[in-house]
């Protein structure tokens, strides 16, 4: 299945680009200025971390998911935070709002076992 026919939006666009490598090919300018474009979008961005948790730990990421993770992050910029996490029903995501970077991600059961560290406040979504 083609790749680009699942994506609706932009920000499915950049989590599914961040997660599958592309290949260098002579299209690799494109990509470059398409990231760049994404960037600019100031929706959040995720370490390569953060995207392995996602991958391995089953995380659905929807457009709703990434809708309210850069609400959250927007709140907790205009609120002069640095390190938040964001929590929702089934899983968690360590942000640097500074970077406007998803560090790492958690679900539910992982929520439960798991304390908080290096965070200076919290959102709940």
């Amino acid at each position: 299945m083609d790749n680009f026919t699942r994506v609706s939006n932009n920000m499915q666009l950049q989590l599914q680009h961040q997660l599958t490598k592309p290949q260098q090919t002579e299209s690799q300018g494109f990509a470059e200025a398409l990231k760049k474009e994404l960037e600019k979008s100031g929706s959040v961005k995720f370490s390569k971390h953060a995207i392995e948790r996602i991958q391995s730990r089953g995380v659905e990421m929807s457009p709703q998911m990434m809708e309210s993770l850069n609400q959250a992050v927007t709140k907790a910029r205009e609120k002069g935070c640095k390190d938040i996490a964001v929590i929702g029903e089934k899983n968690a995501f360590i942000v640097s709002v500074q970077n406007n970077m998803v560090i790492t991600t958690m679900n539910a059961l992982e929520m439960r076992e798991n304390i908080f560290t290096n965070i200076d406040s919290a959102v709940l979504l």
